[in-house]
């Protein structure tokens, strides 16, 4: 609760349903959110495309982007590495520039000390992680946080019109949701994706999925973790990944890999691809 309190404190109250943060680039409302599924409260970060509320697009439905680790994506202040993704930034601009369509972008914030075991699905032993939660994330999101949204705001329906994405391990918990879930996300934004986790058993359960999103975006760096064996082996890990999407029908229209030579594993390498993982999955040549 004491990031939600200091959050607070920066915020001013436009409504008793939300507050406006300051300081973000265009609409950003912050939602606190209960959870009966995980028994917790967080905000929801619910950044709104330039014109939503102007009168003649009253009735005009958008797409919706759930990224996780909500606290990273629009305020360096709220970032647990004090580096943020400037998510509202690259939108705000790819929008004016007509390179994507006006969508919405829900920041599902973590829950602090109890990150690890909300996106971790299978147990693990390297970190000692045995009562994970991660199996509960996709009922998370779609018995509530995907209908909160909905009653709230005018998103479009369909898996066209509908996207997830994380990093690290909210990456990890995306990839799962996606697999457990086929037909639910059409747009999937994997970075930096902890494969590592739980003995590799995400690209175990990987192999026998027959159905993924019309688009991913997977992105890494070779440098993501300080040591040369293990960034060849991050990297070693999501060109495997990426082998078994092909496998599994994802031609290069539909999946992009990036491997950017030097990029860790941090805030400030994943704001600098954010904006061409946003083109790839929701730009004109993905419309469907």
């Amino acid at each position: 609760m004491e990031e939600i309190q200091t959050s607070e404190a920066r915020e001013s109250a436009v409504s008793p349903d939300f507050v406006r943060a300051e300081g973000a680039a265009g609409d950003l409302r912050l939602h606190r959110f209960s959870s009966r599924i995980f028994r917790n409260t967080r905000f929801l970060r619910v950044w709104l495309p330039p014109g939503y509320d102007d009168p003649e697009n009253a009735d005009r439905r958008y797409p919706v982007l759930y990224l996780n680790d909500g606290q990273n994506l629009f305020e360096s202040a709220t970032s647990f590495t004090g580096v943020e993704w400037g998510a509202d930034e690259t939108a705000d601009r790819l929008i004016r520039e007509r390179v994507i369509p006006p969508l919405l972008i829900v920041g599902v914030d973590n829950a602090g000390k109890e990150r690890l075991r909300e996106y971790m699905p299978h147990r693990s032993l390297q970190p000692v992680i045995l009562r994970v939660q991660g199996t509960r994330y996709p009922n998370f999101l779609i018995r509530e946080v995907m209908p909160f949204v909905s009653r709230n705001y005018r998103v479009a329906e369909g898996p066209q019109n509908t996207g997830l994405g994380g990093s690290s391990l909210g990456a990890l918990i995306a990839l799962y949701t996606a697999s457990v879930q086929p037909g639910l996300i059409g747009r999937l934004l994997l970075e930096s994706p902890s494969l590592w986790a739980s003995n590799r058993q995400a690209i175990k359960d990987s192999r026998h999925v027959s159905r993924w999103p019309e688009r991913v975006y997977l992105g890494t760096g070779t440098a993501e973790l300080g040591r040369s064996d293990r960034d060849q082996s991050v990297v070693d890990d999501v060109r495997e990944l990426a082998g078994i999407f092909r496998r599994a029908g994802l031609d290069d229209r539909r999946l992009k890999l990036v491997v950017e030579e030097g990029a860790p594993h941090h805030e400030s390498a994943w704001a600098r691809r954010f904006p061409e993982a946003l083109t790839f999955l929701f730009g004109e040549s993905a419309a469907s």
